[in-house]
């Protein structure tokens, strides 16, 4: 099964600084029924995307308040993904599917036919 990596106030930064490809970030909580939901995503998300040069990450956003103020999270799950070029591509605040996810990541690394670049 392919990692989860933990984001934190003291990792991110210069985790950030080396990586090189898509990074997906999961801001959760512990007491949010949805969260937990999408946290038994993330797994999934990691295998998917194995040998593809993507990150994907999660963040307990109650111990990492510095970072949860940086991407200004006021209600989880947020999940944000960002491009190689360290650029904020998408966030989104909600439970989403599965293939949704999927899809926020594929058009951050620039894959996708003509119709999903023009309507994605």
């Amino acid at each position: 099964m392919a990692e989860v990596l933990e984001l934190s106030d003291k990792n991110y930064t210069s985790f950030i600084e080396k990586s090189e490809g898509v990074v997906f970030i999961d801001f959760y909580s512990e007491t949010c029924p949805p969260c937990q939901t999408l946290l038994t995503y993330l797994p999934n998300l990691a295998e998917y995307f194995k040998g593809e040069n993507v990150v994907i990450a999660k963040v307990n956003a109650a111990y990492a308040p510095k970072l949860s103020e940086k991407f200004m999270v006021r209600s989880v799950p947020l999940t944000v993904v960002i491009g190689a070029d360290k650029m904020v591509k998408r966030a989104e605040v909600g439970l989403l599917s599965m293939d949704a996810y999927i899809k926020m990541i594929e058009k951050a690394m620039g894959k996708g036919g003509f119709f999903s670049k023009l309507f994605g």
